[in-house]
């Protein structure tokens, strides 16, 4: 096999398909705190943002029907603590993956994020608690779940460096003597 026909040589493609999926990613979470924190329209209405007094985890958490920690994540709904969390997290995640930079910290957070919203809405089940009928597509497999692989993919592959300041990042003093911060 020729060097250039090695499958695990990293080539110019992979970097930029990385590089388009850590964008399009970290997109995903700034919009849904631009749009909780502001009421854009799209999954939360204007009056009902967080800057309006709305809370970004009320409705989501409050509404979990199934599960192990269906009473749990009610305790949790529109505590101030956990609409503080959601949105820092949010926040840090979108900005870390637009930007390119701690990479390992936004796929641990990220990752976390998603372990629990996937708990919250429990594909395994067929029933929710009331009875009727879950409609989950897949009993394990969900979109929560890909976007945590991809969040450790990303870190992973380093893909903070192409359209992204992970090469100044990882060239930091504080970042060199703490390398879980790329």
């Amino acid at each position: 096999m020729a060097v250039h026909d090695h499958p695990h040589r990293q080539t110019a493609t992979h970097t930029y398909v990385f590089a388009g999926l850590r964008l399009l990613t970290g997109f995903v979470f700034l919009w849904a705190f631009l749009d909780k924190a502001f009421g854009l329209g799209y999954a939360t209405r204007g009056g009902n943002a967080w800057i309006d007094g709305g809370s970004p985890t009320e409705g989501f958490l409050g509404s979990v029907a199934v599960g192990p920690m269906e009473s749990t994540f009610h305790g949790w709904a529109g505590a101030v603590w956990a609409d503080w969390l959601f949105m820092l997290g949010l926040l840090g995640i979108g900005v870390a993956l637009v930007a390119g930079v701690a990479l390992r910290l936004a796929a641990v957070a990220g990752g976390v994020m998603m372990a629990l919203m996937w708990v919250a809405e429990w594909p395994p089940a067929k029933h929710l608690s009331d009875g009727s009928p879950s409609m989950s597509p897949n009993p394990f497999a969900d979109y929560h779940l890909v976007y945590a692989v991809v969040l450790i993919a990303l870190a992973a592959a380093g893909a903070g460096a192409v359209w992204g300041l992970g090469g100044m990042w990882a060239r930091l003093p504080f970042v060199r003597r703490n390398p879980w911060l790329l």
